[in-house]
């Protein structure tokens, strides 16, 4: 049954970083403005939905818990004491809300809500990004109702569990695919004057809003190697607010020709950007994997160490296992260096395969997948 009125009530619980909240705003948009629905959500104090959440016009409770995995004894045994009543908070609110439907999407805090919904037996549905689920969802995968998840490999730690991808921006699906590959190929070899100007070989390289220090800190040492073996190529290298400086410096003291790289702290228009390049290196978070594969770009996947369950070497993986991406582990600096100047100026170099991955990553995309999650999410409610 729907709530009051019959009016569809939804609770998104979960968030903390980006590729938490900015799927979970998707699915609440698609919630409200197709199915009508009421939505609410519960994070914590800690978290990007603090600001992300109120700014898109959705109430936010709060509740307290803490992390359990990679922190301190100390940490853990907090988190542990909190955990109970971030519980008993959750199901004050459900008790209050009355939702229909529960949605976790990871974070720290969906598992109390999505616990508090199953004590309850409110439907639940759990929102998985990567190929290896998050603490809070594992907890709960087997008691969910229904899950949306992104990778097939995924499925087996829930029940219930469908494929619809990640919600991703309309434009990144409208970029063209990347030029034809005789016409790439034109642009590394002579072309008569008369032809006009080649297109040239674009680098987009990105580690997320606050950057990567292995980009910021490697680029810069191979770029001039860089601009030697592959001509015309370009470079746009997003940096993060607190190494753009740096790594602008940095850049400069190589000796690089200036007119070919550029360095941003940050970059708007993402699929913009992402149309403008040929190839891309970036982290693997299940945002940026999804963007790529919308787009139909190729990328150097450098999974980032410290990742939460090391879910974003996973979601590399799972890419370069179909030919979507090559993946290259971070090593130290001396490796990196080499690795990424073979790895970067092999596939610049080699149009036809620039073109092949990029048909393999926008096999992977799901430009259905909010519509899909609304649906799954409007139809538990209908349920008796």
């Amino acid at each position: 049954m729907q709530g009051t009125g019959n009016r569809l009530r939804v609770l998104i619980a979960g968030g903390g970083t980006g590729g938490h909240v900015i799927p979970a705003l998707a699915i609440a948009r698609e919630l409200r403005d197709a199915h009508g629905a009421e939505v609410r959500f519960v994070g914590t104090a800690r978290g990007l939905e603090t600001r992300l959440v109120p700014e898109a016009g959705f109430p936010l409770e709060l509740i307290r818990v803490g992390q359990l995995k990679n922190v301190s004894l100390v940490t853990r045994l907090r988190t542990l004491f909190d955990l109970p009543l971030g519980v008993m908070r959750c199901l004050e609110l459900l008790r209050s809300f009355k939702p229909d439907v529960v949605v976790g999407v990871g974070g720290y805090a969906s598992g109390p809500a999505m616990m508090a919904a199953i004590l309850l037996r409110v439907p639940t549905v759990a929102f998985e990004p990567n190929a290896v689920p998050g603490l809070a969802n594992r907890l709960v995968g087997k008691w969910v109702s229904a899950a949306a998840v992104n990778f097939e490999e995924t499925k087996r730690y829930f029940r219930g569990a469908r494929v619809t991808g990640i919600p991703v921006r309309q434009e990144f699906f409208e970029i063209a695919p990347l030029p034809e590959a005789e016409r790439v190929r034109a642009s590394l070899a002579y072309i008569p004057p008369d032809e006009g100007p080649a297109p040239s070989p674009r680098l987009l390289v990105f580690g997320g809003s606050q950057g990567a220090r292995v980009f910021n800190d490697v680029m810069p040492r191979i770029v001039r190697r860089l601009l030697e073996y592959v001509p015309g190529l370009t470079i746009l290298h997003q940096t993060g607010p607190k190494q753009a400086t740096s790594t602008e410096e940095a850049y400069r003291a190589s000796g690089a020709d200036p007119s070919r790289w550029a360095v941003a702290a940050y970059l708007d228009d993402m699929p913009k950007r992402f149309a403008d390049a040929d190839l891309i290196l970036c982290r693997s978070g299940a945002s940026t994997v999804a963007e790529l594969a919308a787009a139909g770009r190729p990328a150097v996947l450098v999974p980032f160490p410290g990742a939460a369950d090391d879910h974003q070497m996973k979601n590399a993986e799972a890419f370069a296992r179909v030919g979507a991406a090559a993946l290259r582990v971070q090593d130290s600096d001396d490796l990196m260096d080499g690795f990424l100047t073979s790895d970067l100026s092999g596939l610049l170099l080699n149009p036809e395969r620039l073109g092949e991955m990029g048909h393999r990553a926008r096999a992977l995309a799901h430009p259905e997948a909010v519509r899909e999650i609304g649906a799954m999410v409007a139809g538990l409610a209908k349920q008796p």
